[in-house]
């Protein structure tokens, strides 16, 4: 199973974005599971349950930098504005499958 976490700066709007992707995910049948978080979560979270992937939301995206430094073991997204506004999981779920896929071919 794979893990794909969301932060964003309360978690709470990305919790409508999460159980998006999970129901995609579930309708793709796909071995995923996806939760959101508040980004203050995010070295407690990664600390004890090593996510697959982390996307953050676009209002905390100008920490992609300094998160992807700190977690280099871990692909990191910023989920596009556009996407994240629609609630566009099934988008965002490719997303995060395209980076687990590419993250080692760097």
């Amino acid at each position: 199973m794979r893990k794909f976490y969301l932060f964003c700066n309360m978690g709470m709007s990305t919790s409508l974005l999460s159980q998006s992707m999970q129901e995609a995910a579930t309708k793709y049948k796909l071995p995923v599971m996806v939760k959101a978080f508040s980004f203050t979560e995010i070295d407690e979270k990664i600390k004890n349950d090593t996510p697959d992937v982390i996307l953050l939301g676009p209002q905390i995206g100008f920490r992609s930098e300094t998160i992807t430094e700190k977690y280099k073991q871990i692909p990191i997204g910023v989920i596009s504005a556009e996407n994240y506004g629609m609630v566009n999981g099934e988008a965002v779920l490719k997303q995060a499958i395209y980076l687990l896929k590419t993250f080692n071919k760097k």
